[in-house]
Order: structure tokens, then C-alpha cells, then sequence
């Protein structure tokens, strides 16, 4: 299956669709004044999908099964204080609890109309019929509550596509979620309809994937080498996303941030993003505690010096398996709002395309509150040439020799390294 940057661009479009008619049907049916916040296309592991939704807070909403041009689950989940919000607000007089009879009518009843507006927008985009059963309604804090065993099973063993929407109102606190996981020989079927001969190989794009996993699991550990705190690999996936949506993705808070664009024959922008908390933590580690409070021009400096590291590991090891040069630019420190950050970068793509692959990882400590997201963000031409010289030989070779483990144990700090980052020549070690 090839992906063509276009046909995805169309199934972002229908994505984006749904979601709008949703919105509308929710603030025709509430007091709720709603818009669509971010819409979606991952590409990830079905462990990923797994943990997202079994992480231990109850949700409620409704699955129904898709058939058709398009076939397979769609999900849509309130939280459970969300989920009291939402029949507060449509039926008077009425106990809140999810469980409650009247409460669970309601929530089916708006969940469905809101789900069906998803649907007709994707046929509507896909100018196709799309038939669905009548909803389930699902309740619980584990991932099977929504998506049963088989169906975990029969998702593509490297890479599920899931359409993932949200909506945010005004006035009102709650949110909830939905998500469409297509058939892999359904969406198939759609690709291949409206793919043109050139495109990226579905297996390709999966094989830079573990590329891409694997140079996080060296960031990672080379965090724990250089601060003596256990790293492990927590969020990883591929997002496709409209350039203008990306800013949405990024905390709306003030974040540290270190950007580079890196160049050869892959080119784009790299970015960390840290809290002001977690720099510090990770300045402190390495270096120690600031001499003057804050975060001053030294700690600028060693955290720069850190995430030119990061990044050199990183983009050494996607060079060595696309054997080719990448190179990359001094990094760029900023303090600012969350999308303030993030700009810049999205105004030198946007000059030359209008979505992007945006490789989303992030790497927290095991045992304290301390993360770093790491923003990818490849030229879409420069990524679809590098796919198709893609040896997915070679990434299985590099593999074997360089086993991945997504948890660290952290070795004895090494004193000497505090004057080497801070001066700037700590080099980083290939053997670990």
C-alpha cells in the first residue's frame, strides 16, 4: 500500500469534516458553544493505542462498527466528569451518574447523533456509503471495555492507522474524544483509489518507524548516562497533521524550547520541549545547581549543549540507516508560550507544503517528575525520497547489532562531566 502525501491529505480532510458536523450537531442538541480543536492521523503501534485508553480513568461514550467503503470501529468517549456535565446539561432532575438509567440514554443519545456526524462527513468527503450498526454503549478504565482482544489482533502488526479527533467548548469544562480505526484492507482499499502511482510505501513508512524508535531508546539512554536518572521511552508515534494544527498539539503554557533544522538528504526542523521545571531538573543532574537561581545564560547554555547531544544521537542514527549525511544547525533556545515556540518552524515549511509527518516522541524519568517532547518534523519530499532509498535490510541489521530496550539503568556519575558540558566539548559515546 503507498501513501500518497494527497490522499492523506484528503483523509485528514475527511477527518477534519466529521469532526465539524459533530461540533455542530453538539451545540445544536446543548447550551454548549463547541469548536474542533485538533484532528489527527496517527500512524502508532497498537500497544500505544492500548495504553492511551487503559490508563486507569474511567470513560463513557458509545462504539459502533462501520461497513462499506470504509469498515471498522469508531469510539466516542466522554470522561466520567465530563460524561455528569453532559447529562446535566441535556436532562433536568436527573442523578448524573453515568450508570444511572436516564443518564445512559442520553449519553448514547448524543454520542450517537454527534457520531454520526463524523460519518457523514467522511462520506461525504469520500463520496461513498458507509453503513453503521446501532451504538454500544461502553463504560470502564480498561482498554478492552472498547476494544475487544480480536480486534487488537487484527490490527496491522507494525503500524494501525487511527483517525483521532477532539472537540473543546466555551463555558463549559469537559472533553471527550473520538476515535476511528479503520480495517487495514479497508483503508487499503481507499489508498489504492486514490493514490497515484508515487507515494510511500505503507512497510517503508513503518521501517523508519522503528528508525525513529530507535533513536529515541539513544536518546534516552544517553540522558541517563549524562544525568544519572533512569530514562524511559514513553510516548511514540506518527502523526499526520495539517501545518496550521500543529501549534494545537503544544501545551498552552510557557515551555523552554531547543530547535534545530537539520539538512542533507533528509531535511526539516528537530525540537525538544521541556517545562521550566523539568530544564531545571535536567540542568541540575548534569551540571548542578545554578550558582546564581533561575535559569540564567549558564543554564541556556548547558541545556543547548544537552539537546545538541540529543540530537546529534538522533540524527546519527537515522544517517547510518539511510546511509547518507545529515547535518544540523546550531540549536535555537527560546522560553516562551507553548505555540510561540512552535511557529517559526511551522512558517519555514508552510512555504512548501501544507501537512506534515511529525514524529512525536517523549522520554520521561522513571522515578521523578521530569520529560522531554521531541517534535520531528521532515521535509514531506525530502521523507518520500529517503523512504524509497530505504534498505529496510540494513534497518534490521543495525538492530541486531544495537539491541533497543526502552528502560535504563542509570550508571555512576561520571564527575568530570560536569566541566565537560559546560565548556561545551562533551562529545556523545556510540558504545554505552
Amino acid at each position: 500500500m503507498k501513501l500518497n502525501v494527497n490522499a492523506l491529505g484528503t483523509f485528514y480532510e475527511m477527518a477534519r469534516e466529521g469532526a465539524g458536523l459533530a461540533a455542530t450537531r453538539l451545540n445544536s442538541m446543548s447550551e454548549f458553544e463547541s469548536r474542533v480543536k485538533v484532528t489527527r492521523l496517527h500512524f502508532t503501534h497498537r500497544s500505544e493505542i492500548r495504553n492511551e485508553l487503559d490508563d486507569g480513568n474511567e470513560k463513557v461514550g458509545i462504539r459502533v462498527s462501520l461497513d462499506g467503503e470504509l469498515s471498522g470501529s469508531s469510539l466516542l468517549l466522554f470522561d466520567h466528569e465530563s460524561a455528569r456535565s453532559v447529562v446535566g446539561t441535556l436532562v433536568d432532575d436527573v442523578d448524573e451518574e453515568p450508570t444511572n438509567e436516564l443518564a445512559t440514554s442520553a449519553i448514547v443519545e448524543l454520542c450517537h447523533i454527534m457520531n454520526s456526524g463524523f460519518v457523514d462527513g467522511w462520506a461525504d468527503v469520500l463520496q461513498a456509503e458507509i453503513d453503521v450498526s446501532a451504538p454500544e454503549y461502553v463504560i470502564g478504565d480498561t482498554a478492552t471495555a472498547f476494544i475487544d482482544e480480536d480486534e487488537f489482533e487484527k490490527m496491522h502488526e507494525e503500524l494501525a492507522l487511527v483517525f483521532q479527533s477532539q472537540i473543546e467548548t466555551t463555558g463549559t469544562e469537559f472533553g471527550f474524544e473520538h476515535y476511528l480505526i479503520p480495517e487495514h484492507d479497508s483503508i487499503a482499499r481507499l489508498f489504492e483509489t486514490q493514490t497515484e502511482d508515487e507515494g510511500i510505501e505503507y512497510d517503508k513508512l513503518a521501517g523508519f518507524d522503528q528508525m525513529a524508535q530507535h533513536g529515541a531508546t539513544r536518546v534516552a539512554e544517553n540522558l541517563t548516562r549524562m544525568t544519572n536518572i533512569e530514562m524511559d521511552v514513553d510516548i511514540r508515534r506518527i502523526n499526520f497533521i495539517s501545518l496550521d494544527a500543529i501549534p494545537e498539539t503544544v501545551p498552552n503554557e510557557p515551555l523552554v524550547s531547543v530547535a534545530f533544522s537539520f539538512s542533507g538528504t533528509l531535511g526539516g526542523y528537530l525540537l525538544f520541549l521541556f517545562e521550566p521545571q523539568s530544564a531545571n531538573e535536567l540542568v541540575a543532574a548534569t551540571v548542578g545547581d545554578s550558582p546564581n537561581g533561575g535559569f540564567g545564560a549558564f543554564e541556556q547554555d548547558a541545556i543547548k549543549e544537552l539537546s545538541n547531544v540529543m540530537t546529534s544521537g538522533l540524527l546519527d542514527g537515522w544517517a547510518n540507516m539511510l546511509d547518507a549525511t545529515i547535518d544540523h544547525s546550531t540549536p535555537a533556545y527560546s522560553h516562551d508560550m507553548g505555540a510561540a515556540v512552535v511557529d517559526p518552524l511551522i512558517v519555514g515549511l508552510s512555504e512548501v507544503q501544507e501537512f506534515a509527518f511529525v514524529f512525536d516522541t517523549r522520554i520521561h524519568a522513571v522515578d521523578r517528575e521530569f520529560d522531554v517532547d521531541i517534535y520531528a518534523i521532515p521535509d514531506e519530499t525530502d521523507l518520500e525520497a529517503a523512504l524509497d532509498r530505504l534498505d529496510e535490510r540494513r534497518i534490521d541489521e543495525s538492530l541486531e547489532h544495537d539491541v533497543e530496550e526502552t528502560e535504563f539503568v542509570a550508571e555512576e556519575f561520571d564527575p568530570d562531566l560536569v566541566e565537560e558540558i559546560a565548556a561545551g566539548t562533551f562529545e556523545e559515546v556510540e558504545d554505552l
